[in-house]
């Protein structure tokens, strides 16, 4: 055989080699991207958990540590009552002799951990014992393997206030009070096992649950919970999990995860860039959760069981969701979103109140604004009509008219209220100045600006709803309010500014001023970060400021601005200011939209070098993978959807702005049976800029989609290369 011979075979070998890699890529499972461990330590704030849970269901278990960091283990939680916060239930394993008056803790190592989404297993190092976990909907199941020839036990604990009782020789019963509801627990061990009551104090009460060397070393514990009663614990049991074996289960899981996973797929990019990508995409099926039980769930929101034919969902917090997360499951789940916002609906009718974070106890009024009126709308504009609109609009206006605004409160309106009502803007304090409506809370202040912006917004999206139902008067009333952020900006100053209830200037520092975390004006961020918190008005925003240019500029002002102190004197009074880039804040929710508003000036080329570099600086696949709180999604869907190459700037408007996709090829695989395909071949982390761009075969000249275009099907290809077009995407006619 000659050379050119044996060389044309090679090169077809190679060639053929790589169609297979590519192949293998292309079709590997989702699932095993997905590191639950990224953002395990927190910048600064908290950091992520590794959740071992199915898709927006009940039960939620990870291992009871400070942090990734943290080499000890407390205990095992059965489920939390909401997102990173209280723990429900908790089992601990270990061995020897009990000790009194302490409870096992055992220190662990990251080489003996295995998280999945559907799957945990760590070994404990203080007690030889592996433990192993795979959820259910409204169950689990514990796998412990015990040293041979070693005493074995597990202590059940309450996390707030209850108490654990055996039932008979293999079967347990716990119940659990927190915040004014009840958690049942029914639970079931392989093997018959000695109890003994343990006082944890005065209102808990918890189990030990023991056996003697000679028991086998493998023993599970399967369990059931319910918000319902003790018997629907039970009758959760017997339906989902009795009879059915650990791995059975945790297939179950993993093909659960797959399915909702595997919905976006991926070509391209690095092994890196794909486990950020999908361990994002995981992050957004924490919450909402379902809890119907057998058709029936429990409220708290009126202490009352009711009865459904639809899933009906809690644990929501949407002054981080609004912003990407729900936006990102109108396109994924239109059918579950809309059963998300009528769970809204009948909250609402069960308190009286639209909620604003709606956790399983009950509305949480954290942070400010009724922005789920913006949830909503975006829906309604992009075609959910599948949930009770008429009565989504009366809790909007009722909330927008009788509602009081003042951060982390719920309830009637208050005189700073009405003062709004009339004047247009939520009045301030100088600093110093004592404070003069009570009701305001001692720790998070007025939040004057911080207010008066997200509720023009709020407006904004409750009179396009108005209009969308034929309400025309609401709909001219609402459009005058969303004007109302005009009257808080200080043109020579160039922010958005705080005044008194007689109309002057407060002059601060919007670098700085208004005490921890800016509460007194501002709310986490400082004035650099509201001074883009207009998502409803662009062109409102860019004429205050002088025009396009001036937009621009001030937007590159941003992104370069000196902190003018140290990162130490900032982070003790903004501890949520992360991911800095300038003035620009990665780290919390209301900079998500800032590095996409270049598409509104003549350098949208500006986002796609701005998006590439903070998806790189902020969003690697480590322990320190991101910058600020996740919130349970609320970060990750940026991710995700910037990683695609495109974003929702404005929830309630039905488009999208592009940016720089992370992927050679994104595909979608819609409800509707179609596919919507983002192209971007030859795309690296050089090729960062587009060229040209075409949707379905023909140009598109603007850095914009709608929303009918994905849903519709088809295919956005861009032409990617390693220098700006400095000149696609930029309007002709200014």
């Amino acid at each position: 055989m000659n050379k050119c011979a044996r060389y044309s075979i090679i090169m077809v070998v190679i060639i053929l080699l790589a169609v297979v890699m590519a192949g293998c890529v292309s079709s590997r499972d989702a699932v095993s991207y997905v590191n639950p461990n990224i953002g395990g330590v927190g910048h600064i704030l908290q950091p992520t958990r590794p959740t071992v849970q199915l898709p927006n269901q009940m039960i939620r278990m990870y291992p009871d540590r400070k942090d990734y960091l943290d080499d000890q283990i407390r205990s095992f939680p059965l489920t939390l009552d909401s997102h990173r916060q209280g723990l429900l239930f908790s089992m601990m394993p270990f061995t020897g002799q009990p000790g009194q008056n302490r409870a096992p803790i055992s220190a662990w190592n990251p080489g003996n951990e295995i998280a999945t989404p559907y799957y945990y297993s760590v070994w404990l190092e203080d007690y030889d014992v592996t433990l192993e976990f795979t959820p259910g909907a409204k169950t689990g199941c514990f796998r412990m393997t015990f040293p041979h020839n070693a005493p074995k036990h597990v202590l059940l604990r309450t996390m707030q206030s209850g108490e654990w009782t055996r039932l008979d020789a293999q079967t347990v019963t716990g119940v659990e009070q927190f915040h004014g509801m009840k958690a049942f627990v029914y639970g079931q061990f392989s093997q018959p096992f000695e109890f003994t009551a343990a006082e944890q104090n005065r209102n808990r009460k918890g189990g030990l649950v023991s056996w003697t060397q000679d028991k086998p070393a493998v023993i599970e514990f399967k369990y059931a919970i319910s918000f319902i009663s003790d018997q629907q614990a039970k009758a959760n049991f017997q339906s989902e999990i009795a009879g059915r074996s650990f791995e059975t289960l945790k297939a179950d899981a993993r093909r659960a995860w797959s399915k909702v996973l595997n919905q976006i797929e991926v070509q391209g990019g690095t092994e890196s860039q794909r486990r950020t990508f999908y361990t994002a995409l995981y992050r957004c099926y924490e919450r909402m959760m379902d809890i119907t039980e057998d058709g029936r769930y429990y409220s708290n929101y009126d202490k009352k069981i009711h009865t459904a034919d639809r899933p009906f969902y809690v644990d929501d917090w949407v002054w981080d969701s609004y912003l990407a997360h729900h936006p990102l499951r109108v396109i994924l789940n239109p059918d579950q979103q809309a059963d998300m916002i009528q769970s809204y609906v009948w909250m609402y009718q069960q308190s009286g109140w639209l909620p604003t974070f709606p956790l399983l106890w009950g509305d949480n009024p954290c942070m400010n604004g009724f922005h789920s009126t913006i949830m909503i709308l975006d829906a309604y504009r992009k075609g959910i009509r599948n949930f009770d609109t008429a009565t989504a609009f009366a809790a909007m206006k009722k909330n927008a008219m009788e509602a009081t605004m003042l951060p982390w409160k719920n309830g009637p309106a208050c005189a700073l209220d009405r003062f709004y009502a009339e004047k247009g803007y939520y009045p301030a304090l100088a600093p110093g100045q004592p404070e003069t409506e009570p009701t305001v809370h001692s720790f998070e202040k007025r939040q004057s600006v911080a207010v008066t912006l997200g509720h023009s917004y709020d407006d904004w999206a409750l009179s396009q709803y108005a209009a969308e139902l034929g309400h025309a008067d609401d709909a001219a009333y609402f459009a005058a309010r969303a004007n109302n952020y005009k009257n808080l900006y200080w043109k020579e100053k160039g922010f958005f500014m705080p005044k008194d209830d007689q109309g002057n200037w407060i002059d601060i520092d919007p670098k700085f001023d208004g005490g921890m975390g800016g509460r007194e004006y501002y709310d986490e961020n400082n004035g650099w970060t509201y001074l883009w918190q207009v998502q409803h008005d662009i062109p409102g925003l860019m004429d205050l400021m002088g025009g396009k240019k001036a937009f621009e500029q001030r937007l590159d002002q941003l992104f370069r601005e000196d902190l003018g102190r140290s990162k130490y004197e900032l982070w003790a009074r903004f501890p949520d200011f992360t991911g800095i880039v300038g003035q620009f804040s990665m780290g919390n929710e209301p900079s998500f939209h800032i590095p996409y508003l270049y598409n509104f000036t003549d350098s949208p080329w500006k986002t796609q070098k701005k998006i590439r570099m903070l998806l790189n600086a902020w969003f690697p696949d480590t322990m320190f993978g991101i910058p600020g709180d996740e919130d349970g999604g609320g970060m990750s869907a940026f991710v995700v959807f910037s990683c695609m190459g495109f974003y929702p700037v404005t929830p309630g408007l039905p488009t999208y702005a592009i940016g720089s996709p992370v992927f050679e090829k994104v595909t979608i695989h819609l409800p509707n049976g179609k596919q919507f395909t983002v192209s971007a071949p030859g795309c690296s982390e050089t090729n960062m800029y587009i060229q040209q761009a075409f949707l379905n075969g023909k140009p598109l000249t603007e850095p914009w989609i709608t929303h009918d275009d994905i849903v519709n099907g088809g295919e956005l290809k861009l032409i990617m290369g390693p220098r700006p077009n400095k000149t696609w995407g930029v309007k002709t006619n200014g």
